[in-house]
This record gives structure tokens, sequence and C-alpha cells, in this order.
């Protein structure tokens, strides 16, 4: 019997198994959290995150202003590590809802306001710190009317500060509008990947599965004066009258000492034809589509048109010479070495040890740690499998690939190193370094960071035994990793060099004008393929918005890739034609200047965008995440440039013939 014909029945068998799981799965929605059905009346709480504000960017607890308490007392959501990094702390809240019963409730009333409640109070209000709640794991969203425009905002305003006044008033009523869609278990089953694990809803579980499901949730502020004498008579729960937002300031709530505020809440619930996957659609609109597009489409054009020249340029010149080089006799290529400058006259030095060999092979090692971490995680994004139901999801992924990514980064600084040395001799030595060097840089500058959000008690500073996981992390699973990686690196084969090394360095000639200037210049055609991006990246992490176009950032890395590496190899070529043999480190900085340009673009955007920025705190904390950016794209950029002209340079130099 053959080998085809034994793995027959094993293929048949498979496919019949998949067949049967086909059959008994009718469908399946991956991103989001398990849908979740209610029945009438069904009592629903919501959950409330931290207070944030895009003038501070500093978040606060919920709770560290006088709102109402839950019955039960405070419960903190169990949270992911993305979420704790973000600073997100997510606690219950008192506010209740029954499934399809409209009414309006009294929750409390507080003490009489001391002069530091009053003080933070009007702080958080001219701050514009936003009230962020969650109902179904579906944050809360504002509509409001601007020029005849809808805007929509999630969250809503702790209080407000009516213009030309100097009074502040607080936000102590909410009118809630909850959408809900009716489903009828139709067996479809549904896998869920957000904050309550993993679910199926399954053809066995029809009835039980039939109910309502929350595909809405939007809110509408209002600011309302009571009668504490009134108020203060009734319990949490008791109904009151439906309230309309008073338009006179007489009749709002405002926030002065010795005041007593009541919160009080209406809920009306509202049929819907959205289907529960669709719910995150409102979200998620699409913002600038056409920007997208056209700076891709943009970018695309200019660069494989320039692509192109230089490309077939290059391509026909180093043909051409590797062609008249070949065809000479040894007597006229000794004759011509001597007549001819250019990048043949440096085969002797061109594979000379760079200056800082252990540094270059560090940050190759960290480069392609972070490549990998970025490239993956944008693909699992770009095809949904990070939904923003599942809070902190993309940075916990983010971190957990870097972690196990430590295998690679090993290897390759290794290898890379027993290249330029010609021995494994440190290689222990090395893969601390590489394990060490990065997540280093970034453990520093978040502990400065840290220190200046502990002095301002914001939930945004990393707790200690947040700060322990994180060491456990990074010295239990990607430490040992990279030290696997570099002793497997230890076992492969060094590259061989196909030209021998001269004893004595060539002279290098004089130059009119600095070479580092040409590096820094080759950054700005990898930054034109990303800033306009960049925009939008930096929009959704400090104004507070979605970003869920990751199908345009795949694109984008892949166009900067591409990018980063033609723009290193045609300026190693200059360099070689100028009989530069000192070609490694230019590779490396030709396209990771590109992090000197995004920093600059940041800081840019710090003034100009993000003008409503308010004190030194938030300015620090913004540069000091923007510099960690910078620093991880200069690893990125300039490795994949590097790796691009070392094998450009082997591939180009293996062509000469030499005795």
């Amino acid at each position: 019997m053959s080998f085809s014909e034994r793995k027959m029945p094993r293929i048949c068998c498979l496919f019949l198994l998949v067949i049967l799981f086909a059959h008994s799965c009718h469908g399946f929605y991956l991103p989001g959290s398990y849908m979740h059905t209610y029945s009438t009346t069904d009592s629903i709480f919501a959950k409330v995150n931290s207070l944030t504000s895009i003038e501070t960017e500093l978040p606060f607890s919920y709770y560290s202003i006088p709102y109402c308490k839950p019955l039960g007392g405070i419960k903190k959501s169990a949270e992911n590590l993305g979420e704790l990094l973000m600073g997100d702390q997510i606690d219950n809240s008192p506010y209740r809802f029954r499934m399809n019963v409209n009414e309006s409730l009294y929750l409390c009333t507080t003490n009489p306001l001391n002069e530091h409640e009053v003080k933070l109070l009007r702080q958080r209000t001219r701050d514009l710190y936003q009230v962020n709640m969650i109902l179904d794991n579906l944050p809360v969203m504002r509509i409001a009317k601007q020029n005849g425009v809808n805007i929509q905002w999630t969250g809503f305003p702790v209080g407000y500060t009516p213009p030309n006044i100097n009074d502040d008033y607080i936000i102590n009523h909410l009118k809630f509008k909850v959408l809900v869609h009716e489903y009828e278990g139709s067996g479809v089953q549904i896998i869920g990947t957000g904050e309550e694990g993993m679910g199926v809803i399954s053809e066995a579980d029809k009835q039980k599965a039939s109910g309502f499901e929350i595909v809405g949730f939007e809110v509408v502020p209002c600011s309302v004066k009571y009668d504490p004498e009134v108020m203060t008579k009734l319990h949490m729960y008791d109904n009151i009258s439906s309230v309309n937002c008073p338009l006179e300031l007489e009749k709002s709530q405002i926030i002065r000492e010795q005041e007593r505020i009541s919160f009080t809440y209406e809920v009306e619930f509202v049929k819907s034809d959205i289907r529960w996957p669709s719910r995150w659609d409102a979200y998620l609109k699409m913002e600038g589509a056409r920007v997208h597009w056209f700076s891709i489409l943009n970018s695309l054009m200019v660069i494989t048109f320039l692509a192109g020249i230089v490309f077939v340029i290059f391509l026909r010149t180093v043909r051409r010479d590797l062609t008249r080089y070949e065809e000479l006799d040894k007597e006229a290529q000794a004759q011509m070495n001597e007549e001819l400058s250019g990048w043949k006259l440096v085969v002797g030095d061109v594979f000379r040890e760079p200056d800082c060999p252990k540094l270059l092979c560090v940050m190759i090692g960290d480069g392609i740690q972070i490549t990998g971490m970025a490239a993956v995680t944008i693909v699992f994004a770009a095809f949904g499998f990070m939904s923003p139901a599942s809070r902190g999801m993309l940075l916990t992924g983010m971190i957990i690939l870097y972690l196990f990514l430590g295998i690679i980064a090993g290897y390759v600084a290794v290898r890379l190193w027993r290249t330029l040395k010609g021995t494994s001799e440190g290689w222990r030595s090395l893969s601390w370094s590489v394990a060490c060097f990065f997540p280093g840089i970034v453990f520093v500058i978040l502990t400065v960071l840290n220190f200046i959000l502990w002095s301002s008690k914001s939930t945004g500073a990393i707790p200690i035994s947040l700060y322990f996981v994180l060491l456990s992390l990074w010295f239990c699973i990607s430490v040992p990793l990279t030290l696997m990686g570099g002793f497997l690196g230890t076992r492969a084969e060094a590259i061989q060099y196909p030209v021998r090394t001269n004893q004595i360095p060539r002279e290098i000639p004089a130059r009119k004008y600095p070479s580092w200037l040409l590096v820094l210049g080759a950054g700005t055609l990898p930054f034109g393929t990303l800033f306009i991006e960049l925009f939008f990246i930096l929009s959704s992490i400090w104004l507070g918005r979605f970003y869920y176009v990751f199908g345009f950032l795949l694109i984008v890395l892949s166009l900067l890739i591409i990018v980063c590496a033609e723009v290193s190899v045609v300026l190693t070529y200059m360099h070689l034609c100028v009989e530069d043999w000192r070609w490694w480190w230019k590779a490396f900085f030709a396209s990771g200047s590109v992090a000197l340009y995004v920093f600059l673009y940041s800081i840019n955007y710090l003034v100009f965008d993000l003008q409503s920025l308010s004190g030194p705190v938030s300015a620090i904390l913004y540069l000091g995440y923007s510099m960690i950016m910078a620093i991880a794209i200069m690893l990125s950029t300039g490795t994949i440039g590097f790796i691009t002209s070392f094998y450009f340079v082997h591939y180009l130099f293996s062509s000469v013939k030499i005795d």
C-alpha cells in the first residue's frame, strides 16, 4: 500500500469531523463579549470606569468625588493586564435597570458639601472630566446636535460651567435610553471573547436564550435642583416624577459649600432593529475614510514611482558593473581596480566589524521582537480578533506576543554576533542584554511617569502588585526564552562572508558634507507613508476616540516595511559608491531615523492639536509615552533597513569573483 493510500482514510475521517462540526455550529461571531439575553423585569446593573479628561490625561476613580455608592458596597471588576496598564478601574454602581420597565428613580442625597469636595468637583468640572458608564459591556453614548449635525461622545460630563459665569453646575439627573432587540433563540451559535470569557449559545439553549439583548446605551445628562428636605425622605430606588432638563440656571444644581445634591435617573427602553453583532457599529463609525484611502493611494503611487526609477537605474548600473568586471581577465581586473572608484574598491573592507557590535546585535534583536509583535497584533486586529468590547485585549495581546517572541530576538542577535565575531563566546551576556535593553528603557520611563501619577493620586498609576507581575513576566518568561533563542543561535550556522577582510582598513575619502545629513534626510520618505495614520492613532489615544481601522493600518505597515527596505538599500549603495565601507550603522539609522520625525510630529500634535492639554504633568506624561513609541519605531524600522541592506551587500559582493 502506498503512502498516499495509507493517508486517505485519515483525510476522510478528518473531513467528516469538519462536516459534523460545521453542521452542529450554524454560525459564529468571534469579536466581542458573550451575548446576554434578559427577560422582562430582569435587573441589570451598570458599571463605572475611571473618570477621564482630554485636558489632563490623568484618570481618577469614579468614587473619588461624592457620588452615590451601591447598597452592597463598592466592588471592583476583574481586570486584565491591558486594562490595568491603561488606567481603567471598573467598579459596580447603584444604577439599576429592569428590562423593559420604564421608570424614574431616586438614588441618594449627599451630605452638605465641604470645602474640599466643592474644590474637587469644580476642578473636575473645569478640567472637562467625563463619567464613563458601561451597561452589558457597552459604553454609554451621548448624542448632541452642533450646527445641525449629530455629534456623539462616549461618557457624559461631571458638570458644566456656563460661559461668562464663575459658577459650576453638577450633572445629577441622567435620562437613559436603552435600545433592545428581541432575540428568539434561532440556534445561532455565538462564541465570545470578552470580559465574561468564552461562551456558546447552542440549539439546546433555545428557550433559555430567548429574550431581549441590549444593543444600545444612550444618555442625556441634566442638572436639576431638588429640595433636599423632600428628597431625603425617599429611599434608594423609590419612584419619582419624570423630570425635564431645565434650561434656566436657577433650576440647575450649583456646586457650592453646604449644598446637598440629590441624584436621580430615568430609564426608557426602546425596541430596535439593530442586531447584537452590529451593536458596536455606532461606536466604530469610521471617520475620514476618504482621507485614509487618499493618503494610502497617494503614498503608494509616489513610493512605487520613486522605487521604480531608483531600482531600474540601480539594478542596471550594478549589473553593468558586474558584467564588465567579470568579463575582464585577472590582469585587467587588477588594472581596473586601480583606475576605477566605487563600491568594488571596498571589497576588502565591506564586512569589517562595525563599531559597537554588541549594541548593534542587541538593537537588531529587540527590533525583530518589536516588529514581529506589531505585525502579528495588527494582522489579528485587522481580521477582527481584537474587539473594542474586550477592553485592554489589544495591549494584553501585544505584551504576551512580545514576551514569547523573545526566543526569535535571542536567536537573531546571537547569530548576527557569531557572524560578526566568528565565535559564540559571550552569547549569554548578549542574550541578557537583548532581554533587558528595550524593556529596561520602557521600565525606567514608566517608573518616572508612575511617580508623577502616584503624586497626583491618579488611577493611571501602576499598582505595586502589577509591578511585581510585570517583573515576573519579564524575568520568568521573556528572559528564559531569549536565552533559549540565544542558545539556538549558537547552534545555527553563521552567515559566511563572500569576501575576505583585509588586515589594514582602507582610508575613506573626505566628503564635502557629513554623511549623517543624508541618513537623517532618508527618514522623511518612510515618515511620509506613516504620518496620516499617526494622526488618527494619536487622536484615538489622547482624545478618547475608538480606533478600529486596522485594515488601513495593515496596509500602512506593509508600505512602511517596503519603503524602509528601499531607503536603506539605496543609501547603503550610495555610501559604498563613495568608498565608505562603514555602512552598518548607517543602514540601521537610514530607516530608523523616521523615529525622529515621529517624535517631532508628536510634539507638533501636542502644541497644535492638544491645545486643551493643561499643566506640565500632562505634558510630561504625553512626552514620556511618545518617547517610548519613538524608540520602538526606531528599533523596528532600523532593523528592517539593516537586515535588507545586509543581505543586499552580501548578494552584491558574492557576485564579484575574488581569488
